[in-house]
């Protein structure tokens, strides 16, 4: 199944473009990680999909339809350095997982029991379930982001897009990250999407990579991954059916 499709997106701000004639698909199960420079329009790409922005230009497709409530529903998403990662929020564990969940909850009505295990259950599976009770800013950055990650799985989506979940993070909670949604995509079978910075850890965990720089996005196969960073970004020229085959429609 097609998870997310894009066909030939386009995007300005203020007249200047960031990028055009993007196109690529998501499969169910896929483990895709988006690189490129600052500035390159890796953030704006996630907000296209999630609906936060919108372009004249081409097309979006989730889930193989235009439900807009089944899309909400479906993804779970980190934003990147959002004040609730950084610890900023006067608020426990609990309370950050379970925010997530207030459509289902309902306005000014409290949570019930079955909420309340699914909380439980989110924190479990990313190791952080006897930090309920702490609070956001007493814990380390690596922690943050696991109850970060935790609220973004309590709502169960089929995707999960995650932008820069490692930044700010030491090394060992990096690894200790990858290693976390690795499992979740192979055995769980989560559809993982992530802008990450961080080439040098994550290949290994990574079914594919989208390289956007310069206003075009290119596929590159594993073994393309290490001359592309020797290049900066800066896609090689290529045949239109070679374009085809590495991922441009």
């Amino acid at each position: 199944m097609c998870v997310v499709r894009v066909e030939n997106l386009g995007f300005s701000y203020g007249g200047e473009p960031v990028f055009s004639q993007v196109s690529f698909a998501v499969r169910k199960g896929d483990f895709v990680v988006v690189i490129g420079a600052n500035g390159a329009g890796k953030s704006t790409l996630f907000r296209l999909i999630l609906g936060e922005l919108a372009s004249p230009k081409g097309k979006i497709r989730l889930f193989g339809d235009d439900s807009r409530p089944r899309e909400r529903r479906a993804i779970g998403y980190l934003p990147q350095n959002g004040s609730l990662a950084n610890g900023d929020f006067p608020a426990t564990v609990e309370e950050i997982v379970m925010s997530n969940l207030f459509l289902q909850i309902g306005f000014l009505r409290f949570p019930k029991k079955e909420h309340r295990e699914k909380v439980r259950e989110s924190l479990e599976r990313v190791g952080m379930a006897a930090f309920a009770k702490r609070l956001i800013g007493d814990l380390s950055g690596g922690q943050r982001q696991r109850v970060m990650l935790a609220r973004a799985l309590v709502s169960d989506p089929e995707l999960l897009m995650l932008d820069e979940p490692t930044s700010g993070v030491d090394l060992p909670s990096i690894v200790s990250m990858f290693e976390l949604l690795s499992r979740m995509n192979g055995t769980q079978g989560i559809t993982v999407m992530m802008i990450t910075h961080d080439v040098d850890n994550i290949l290994e965990y990574a079914s594919r990579v989208l390289c956007l720089e310069k206003g075009s996005l290119v596929e590159l196969e594993k073994t393309q991954f290490i001359e592309e960073l020797s290049h900066k970004h800066k896609h090689p020229a290529r045949s239109r059916e070679g374009a085809k085959r590495h991922g441009s429609f």
